[in-house]
């Protein structure tokens, strides 16, 4: 009898065993119907409130979108903190991150990065008035850019001798380098590009070259989930090859648009 019981036993624990491997996230968001995606939502034209609806809109928000369609669910948008992106992702409450996630060999032991769906150059700025010529008239000096962020990476990366000085988001830490809090500022070019913009008639800035950094973005997964990291790279290049993802690139970043970029990138597996 005893014999019977402890495999009977063994018998429940493998068929447990089995059920959990065969167990997966890509046919958890299935079964749930929505799809949780995370972003920033503050940082346009990645992801930030539309105007009038004041609903999160943008650039990642669309390749968000175009997954949850190919799942046939319905698609839920978390704003969520730059330093909260892996966390977030980790402790599952969001099933996939979207949200100016540079590619770092740091970050790439934490998570699965999904092909590069943009690039980004990350450059620095300063009030013109403080007449820096080049971005390498920089070390020494206080520099602010997002906490958490491969902005700050760079920064320590390219001057370890500088002072960082991290603020929670975009915004905040170009308003401190306006308020003089910091000599300059560091984020991707393109969000440089609207910000000079802007700021032309009250306090005029200039993008310093050269670059500091060239990264590759990518859309965040949790480890081992190897169902959904192929459903999603799958979704990015056929996105690519129906130049879907070029018509989401010049709705947002193109010549009719403030920021008019030509994209120069194209999908494509990240080489770490």
């Amino acid at each position: 009898m005893r014999k019977y019981v402890l495999t009977a036993v063994a018998a429940v624990t493998m068929s447990l065993i089995s059920h959990a491997a065969l167990a997966d996230q890509l046919a958890d968001i299935k079964k749930k119907g929505t799809l949780v995606c995370g972003v920033l939502g503050t940082s346009e034209p990645f992801s930030f409130p539309n105007p009038q609806t004041r609903e999160i809109q943008g650039y990642d928000v669309d390749f968000c979108a175009a997954i949850a369609k190919s799942l046939g669910v319905k698609l839920e948008i978390k704003p969520v903190a730059v330093a909260a992106r892996i966390p977030e992702l980790v402790q599952g409450r969001i099933d996939v991150i979207a949200a100016n996630l540079g590619w770092t060999p740091e970050r790439a032991e934490q998570i699965v990065y999904s092909d590069s769906y943009y690039a980004a150059l990350q450059k620095a700025a300063s009030k013109r008035s403080s007449n820096f010529k080049s971005a390498d008239d920089l070390a020494g000096k206080r520099i602010s850019s997002t906490k958490g962020s491969t902005s700050e990476a760079a920064i320590k990366t390219k001057y370890p001798t500088a002072i960082s000085v991290t603020f929670q988001d975009p915004p905040t830490a170009f308003l401190a380098m306006q308020q003089g809090k910091a000599d300059a500022f560091v984020v991707s070019e393109m969000m440089l590009l609207k910000l000079k913009q802007q700021s032309e008639a009250t306090s005029p800035i200039e993008i310093l070259e050269p670059q500091l950094a060239d990264e590759k973005w990518g859309i965040g997964m949790r480890k081992g989930e190897t169902a959904l990291i192929n459903h999603v790279n799958s979704v990015l290049q056929k996105m690519e090859a129906s130049q879907e993802a070029t018509e989401i690139f010049n709705k947002w970043m193109g010549d009719k648009t403030e920021f008019k970029m030509k994209r120069g990138f194209k999908i494509e597996p990240i080489k770490g």
